[in-house]
């Protein structure tokens, strides 16, 4: 056995036997790693608070030869979300990041575009505003995924929508123009497709600063969420409480 070490952020935990935590980890060396942490409900040596759900640590770990479970040795917690005060509110966004890298994840694949997005996203969340870091997170997740269609022209006639009206239905990928509009379809504004065309060529952290309230790119959130969840074929959880919480 072969003790490894990487920097990881931690995405979920769930009790096993009277001691043990299975831990979900998004680690930058290997991707998602699944592991046992043996007696860390007792062993505030080697993990203390370093298991809390969105930790950035740096993570010892082991494999075992023909076991799919790591054995998670200890962790060095780098940063904590307990760092800040958590509300109600930041306590959903950080539980939807989690939800987010869970489940787009695949296992043993590392990506260090989503890691480096993470880290940036989870920086954000300690300032008082949620929904840019949130919009952030959505729009480049599926655009690193592979589901972000092209925002700029009809899926269906190749017409350029830049300016005009656009529309999207839960069912179909990408964008239409009036002409080719399905019912029950739902509309995205021209100003959300400009802003999302801004946000995949620069930083979050330029963003900081002006105001967004919930409805601001609410329209673009929504396309993306239906667009994530038709791909993993599952409603995401996290994204329903944020819609209902009026943050």
């Amino acid at each position: 056995m072969v003790l490894k070490e990487s920097e990881a952020i931690v995405l979920r935990t769930y009790p096993l036997r009277e001691a043990d935590l299975l831990v979900t980890l998004f680690t930058r060396a290997e991707g998602k790693v699944d592991g046992v942490a043996r007696s860390a409900k007792k062993s505030r040596r080697r993990f203390g608070g370093a298991l809390e759900p969105l930790t950035y640590v740096r993570a010892h770990y082991e494999d075992r030869e023909r076991r799919e479970l790591a054995r998670l040795d200890s962790c060095e917690v780098l940063e904590s979300p307990l760092a800040s005060e958590v509300t109600y509110a930041r306590a959903v966004a950080l539980a939807h990041v989690a939800e987010l890298l869970d489940e787009l994840l695949p296992d043993r694949e590392p990506n260090d575009a989503v890691f480096r997005l993470a880290l940036a996203v989870l920086s954000g969340l300690r300032g008082p505003d949620l929904w840019l870091p949130i919009t952030y997170l959505e729009l480049w997740m599926t655009r690193l995924m592979g589901y972000l269609p092209e925002l700029s022209e009809c899926m269906t006639c190749g017409r350029t929508l830049n300016g005009s009206r656009a529309f999207y239905h839960a069912l179909a990928d990408g964008l239409v123009c009036i002409d080719d509009k399905r019912l029950a379809s739902s509309e995205i504004s021209a100003e959300s497709r400009v802003l999302a065309a801004r946000m995949l060529r620069a930083p979050l952290e330029s963003f900081a600063g002006a105001p967004w309230p919930e409805a601001q790119a609410a329209d673009l959130r929504k396309f993306l969420i239906q667009t994530l969840q038709r791909h993993i074929e599952k409603k995401l959880v996290t994204a329903g409480m944020l819609e209902k919480g009026g943050f």
